[in-house]
C-alpha cells in the first residue's frame, strides 16, 4: 500500500487562509485542532487498508468494492471550499454585526424604559437583516447551482475502465489518468509517463514546467501542460497540498475592491468614534435634566436614556453594508442568467475598473474550432519521406493532442501499423511536438510545429528551409495558421526526447494550414471596449502575421509583434506594451510578465483565456476571465467564467459592474450624509448639555423617507455611468459638507425654538414644537439631498423622489401620523424661521452639488 508522504513543501504562513476581519484567535485554534484530528483519523484509516501493489493497481485501477471501502473510511477527496457562505454563515454575518449589537442594545433599553413607538428603528433593523439574509441566500442558491454545473472533473481508472468522476469522489489509491489541460485533483505519485510535463507555478512560483518521471510526486492544484501519465493518489481531502495552500489561497485571495475597502475604512472610523461620542451624549442628556444625581432621583434618567438612544441610532449607517452586499449579490445573479459565473462577488466591480483587456486569440476572438485546410508539399523534394500522412494520423489520434493536432484526424485516418518508439508532446513554450517510428510504414522522426521554431537550425539541402519559412510567412499573412511537418532519418533517442531537443538533419516536408472562424460579434464587442476608453492587447502563441490578420478583421490597425523580441525586464516590457497592441509567439511566462508589466504602470488588467497556458496570467491579472470550454486549471484560477464561451457577454458584465459602483456611491452619499449630521449634532448637543432634539421614532421617519427606502431602490436601478477612481474621496467630498449643512440647519431651528419659545404654548407643547420643527427641517433638506443625488432624473427616479415627498406630506398632515410620530406643527415665528432655514439649506445643498459637479466629484452623466 502506498502511504509514503508526498514531497509537497510544507505550507507556510503565506499559504494559510487569512483570518477574516474580526475572527477570534480561539476560532482559528479550534479549526487547527479539528484539522489535526482529521489528519490523524485519515492516517489511521490508511494504515488499516490492505496492501495494494502498484502493478495490480496499474492494470485495472480500483474495484468498486475497494472504492466503497475507502469511501466508508472517509478517505475521499471531499473538502468544503465553498465560494459562497452557508445558510448559517449568512445568518450569523447578517445578525451578529457591531452595528446590530449596538442597535439591539438600544432597542432593549427603549422597550424597558421608553415608549414602544420609539422602538420603530428596531423593526427597520430587523427588516434590513431579513432582506439581507433572503437576498444573499437566493444569490447563493443560484450561484451554487451554476457552480455545480461548472465543477471540475477527474479522470480515473476503475475496474479497467477510464471514468470521469467528481473531484470530491476521488479516493485514496485511485489511479489518476492525467492528460494535457488537466488540473491534478489530489496529491499522487507518478506510475507511468509519456512526456508528462507539469506546471506547478500556481503552487511554488516556479515558472518552468517540470518533467515528471515514474516515482515522482505530483501535487494537487498543479496543471498538466504536455504529455500524459498515470499517478497513484496518496493524499486526499484536507491533507492534500491544494487543500492546505491552493484552494484556500484562491478563496482568500480577494479581488481588490475599492467599494469594499472604502466601506471597511468608513466602518472602522465610525466604530472608533462611537464609544467616546456615546459617553459624551449620555452624560450631556443626564446633565440637561439636572445632573446625574437629580436625574436618577427624579426618574428623568429614562428620558435622558431615550434621547441618548436617538443620538446613537442616528449615527449608525446600518443599511450601507447591507445594500452593498445586495448589490453585489443581485449583480451576480443577473450575470448568472446570462451564462456568466461570478466566482467572487466583488469581481463584478473589478471588471468595471479595468482599463486594459488582454485577449487570447483562439477561443476568444475566434470561435475556437480549428479546421484543417490543406498540406502544401515542398516541390524541391526528389522523394517525399515514406509515411508522412500516417505520421500526421498518429499525431491527430494521440489522446494528448492539442486542438490543432486533433483536427487532423478527419483528413488523415490511416494510422501506422507500428507503435511509436518515442514521442515529445506539444507544449506552448517550445511550440512543437515529435514522434519516432523505428521502421515500418513511417520510419524516422516526425516533427510538427511552428516553422520558425522547428527550422531555426538553418537551411537544408536545396534551400528547403528558406522556402518553407517563406511559404509559411506568406500563408500566415493571409490569416491562416501555418505549421510545418519536418522529417529526420535520425531517430530521436530517449535522452534527446527527454531533453526536448530537435533531431539532426531535419528537413521540411510540407506546410499545413488551418483556419479559424472569427466570431461574428467580436468586432462589435471590441468596439464597445474602445468606446468606453478600455485599451486592448491581443496575445497569442501563433505566428505574429497570422495574429495580425485576425486582428485586422476585428478592427485593429497594427502589425503583429514577435514576442521573442520582447525585453525581459518589466520596465522595458511596459514601454513596448504602450506602443504595440498585437503580439504573436507569446509564451505562458511572457503572458504573466505582460500582465505584471501593465500593472506596474498603474493599469487595472483583465486577462481572458481558455488554455492551460493562460492559467498563470489569469491568476496574476486583476480580473481573470475563463471560457466555459477552457481547461479545468484555467477555470479554477479565474474570477469570472463565460459558461457558453461567448466573449460578447463582456459588455454586459462591464455594465453590471458600473451599475453597482455608481449606485453604491449614490447610496453611500445618503448614508454618510446622515452619519455626518448625526455626529456633528451629537457633538454640539453634548458640549452644550442640551436635550437631544429628536425622539427615536422621529429619526426613524427621517431615515426611512430620506435614506432607507429610496436607497434600496436606487441601489438596484439602471446606471451606465463610467467608472471613476476615488470612490471614498468623492463620497466624503459630498457627504461631509452636506452633513454640515443639514446639521447647521437643524441646530439653527432648534436653537431658535429654545431661545425664543412661543409664550402662548405650555412648556410641553413648546418642546414638541421644537422637536417637530427640527424634524421637518431635516426631512426637507435631506429630501433635497436625495433629489440631488438622484440626478439625472428619469421616470423611475423622479417617481421615487416624488413618492417620498408624498409620504412625508401624508405623515405631516394626517392626524394619525402626527400622533404616532409625536409631531406638533410649529406656528408663528418658529414656523417662519423653520421655512426660511429650509430654503437656505436646500440652496446650500444645491450650490454644493453644482460646485462638485463642475470639479467632477459628482456626475450626472450616464
Amino acid at each position: 500500500m502506498d502511504d509514503q508522504p508526498s514531497a509537497a513543501p510544507a505550507a507556510t504562513t503565506e499559504g494559510r487562509p487569512a483570518a477574516k476581519p474580526g475572527s477570534p484567535p480561539r476560532a482559528l485554534e479550534r479549526a487547527r485542532v479539528r484539522a489535526e484530528q482529521r489528519s490523524r483519523e485519515l492516517a489511521a484509516a490508511r494504515r488499516a487498508l490492505p496492501a495494494l501493489p502498484d502493478e495490480e493497481l496499474a492494470a485495472a485501477g480500483l474495484s468498486a468494492a475497494q472504492v466503497a471501502e475507502r469511501t466508508r473510511s472517509g478517505l475521499t477527496n471531499e473538502v468544503r471550499h465553498d465560494t459562497s457562505r452557508s445558510l448559517g454563515q449568512i445568518l450569523r454575518a447578517n445578525l451578529f454585526t457591531l452595528f446590530n449589537g449596538v442597535l439591539g442594545a438600544c432597542l432593549v433599553v427603549v422597550l424597558l424604559v421608553g415608549d414602544p413607538r420609539d422602538a420603530l428603528f428596531g423593526f427597520i433593523v430587523a427588516a434590513n437583516t431579513a432582506i439581507g439574509v433572503v437576498q444573499e441566500y437566493r444569490a447563493k442558491r443560484t450561484l451554487d447551482r451554476l457552480a455545480v454545473l461548472n465543477a471540475p472533473r477527474a479522470r480515473v481508472l476503475r475496474e479497467g475502465q477510464v471514468q470521469e468522476i467528481d473531484v470530491a469522489a476521488v479516493v485514496h489509491d485511485d489511479l489518476l489518468v492525467l492528460r494535457t489541460g488537466d488540473q491534478v485533483p489530489a496529491d499522487a505519485r507518478i506510475l507511468a509517463v509519456a512526456g508528462l510535463e507539469v506546471d506547478e507555478a500556481l503552487l511554488t512560483g516556479e515558472s518552468d514546467p517540470v518533467d515528471k518521471q515514474a516515482g515522482d510526486p505530483v501535487l494537487s492544484g498543479s496543471s498538466v501542460v504536455a504529455g500524459s501519465g498515470t499517478a497513484r493518489v496518496n493524499r486526499v481531502g484536507i491533507e492534500s497540498f491544494a487543500s492546505r495552500l491552493t484552494a484556500e489561497a484562491k478563496r482568500f485571495s480577494l479581488v481588490n475592491s475599492e467599494i469594499r475597502n472604502a466601506i471597511n475604512r468608513i466602518i472602522l472610523w465610525i466604530t472608533w468614534a462611537l464609544v467616546p461620542i456615546i459617553l459624551l451624549v449620555v452624560n450631556s442628556q443626564l446633565q440637561a435634566r439636572g445632573g446625574w444625581s437629580s436625574a436618577l432621583a427624579s426618574g428623568a434618567w429614562k428620558e435622558a436614556v431615550v434621547s441618548a438612544v436617538a443620538s446613537i441610532v442616528a449615527m449608525i449607517p446600518e443599511g450601507l453594508v447591507l445594500l452593498t452586499s445586495i448589490s453585489f449579490g443581485l449583480a451576480a445573479v443577473t450575470l448568472a442568467r446570462r451564462k456568466v459565473l461570478v466566482q467572487e462577488l466583488p469581481a463584478v466591480e473589478g471588471l468595471a475598473r479595468v482599463d486594459i483587456v488582454c485577449l487570447d486569440k483562439t477561443g476568444t476572438l475566434t470561435e475556437g474550432e480549428i479546421v484543417y485546410q490543406q498540406a502544401r508539399l515542398l516541390p524541391d523534394h526528389s522523394a517525399l519521406p515514406k509515411g508522412w500522412q500516417r505520421s500526421l494520423a498518429w499525431m491527430g489520434a494521440d489522446p494528448n493532442a492539442n486542438a490543432t493536432a486533433r483536427c487532423l484526424q478527419e483528413a488523415f485516418d490511416e494510422l501506422p501499423p507500428d507503435a511509436a518508439s518515442a514521442a515529445v508532446q506539444f507544449s506552448s513554450a517550445r511550440k512543437w511536438s515529435a514522434v519516432v517510428f523505428d521502421g515500418g510504414a513511417a520510419p524516422g522522426t516526425w516533427v510538427l510545429g511552428a516553422p520558425e521554431m522547428v527550422l531555426r537550425a538553418g537551411g537544408g539541402p536545396g534551400g528547403t528551409h528558406e522556402e518553407a519559412l517563406a511559404l509559411a510567412e506568406e500563408l500566415a499573412a493571409s490569416g491562416l495558421r501555418a505549421l510545418v511537418l519536418a522529417h529526420s532519418r535520425v531517430p530521436l533517442d530517449a535522452e534527446t526526447a527527454r531533453a526536448e531537443q530537435l533531431p539532426a538533419a531535419l528537413l521540411p516536408v510540407a506546410v499545413l494550414t488551418f483556419t479559424e472562424k472569427v466570431r461574428a460579434d467580436a468586432a462589435r464587442t471590441l468596439e464597445y471596449f474602445r468606446s468606453q476608453g478600455v485599451q486592448l492587447r491581443i496575445l497569442s502563441g501563433d505566428n505574429p502575421r497570422t495574429v495580425a490578420a485576425v486582428a485586422r478583421e476585428v478592427g485593429f490597425d497594427a502589425d503583429g509583434f514577435d514576442a521573442r523580441r520582447l525585453p525581459e525586464d518589466l520596465d522595458g516590457l511596459g514601454e513596448v506594451l504602450e506602443r504595440e497592441h498585437v503580439f504573436g509567439r507569446v509564451t505562458p511566462e511572457q503572458k504573466k510578465s505582460i500582465v505584471q508589466a501593465l500593472q506596474a504602470r498603474g493599469h487595472v488588467v483583465a486577462m481572458t483565456g481558455d488554455g492551460v497556458n493562460d492559467a498563470l496570467a489569469l491568476k496574476n491579472a486583476d480580473i481573470g476571465i475563463a471560457m466555459g470550454s477552457g481547461a479545468p486549471a484555467t477555470k479554477a484560477v479565474s474570477r469570472l467564467v463565460l459558461l457558453d464561451g461567448q466573449f460578447s457577454r463582456m459588455p454586459g458584465v462591464v455594465a453590471e459592474g458600473r451599475r453597482v459602483i455608481a449606485n453604491v456611491e449614490r447610496v453611500s452619499n445618503l448614508f454618510l450624509t446622515k452619519t455626518s449630521y448625526a455626529v456633528i449634532t451629537s457633538l454640539v448637543i453634548g458640549v452644550l448639555f442640551w436635550p437631544y432634539p429628536f425622539l427615536p421614532r422621529q429619526l426613524s421617519l427621517v431615515s426611512s423617507l430620506t435614506i432607507g427606502v429610496p436607497a434600496f431602490f436606487l441601489a438596484l436601478m439602471p446606471n451606465k455611468r463610467r467608472y471613476q477612481p476615488g470612490f471614498l474621496r468623492r463620497s466624503l467630498l459630498f457627504s461631509v459638507p452636506a452633513g454640515l449643512i443639514v446639521s447647521a440647519c437643524l441646530l439653527a431651528v432648534y436653537t431658535f425654538s429654545r431661545l425664543a419659545p412661543d409664550p402662548s404654548q405650555p412648556g410641553a407643547d413648546q418642546v414638541a414644537a421644537g422637536q417637530t420643527a427640527t424634524t421637518i427641517t431635516v426631512l426637507l433638506v435631506a429630501l433635497w439631498v436625495l433629489g440631488a443625488l438622484s440626478r439625472p432624473f428619469d421616470r423611475l427616479r423622479a417617481l421615487l423622489v416624488g413618492a417620498m415627498a408624498s409620504m412625508l406630506a401624508l405623515v405631516l398632515f394626517l392626524p394619525y401620523g402626527q400622533d404616532f410620530f409625536a409631531l406638533h406643527p410649529p406656528t408663528g415665528a418658529l414656523l417662519a424661521v423653520t421655512m426660511g432655514v429650509i430654503v437656505l439649506g436646500c440652496a446650500a445643498v444645491e450650490v454644493l452639488y453644482r460646485s462638485l459637479k463642475k470639479r467632477g466629484a459628482v456626475s450626472e452623466r450616464e
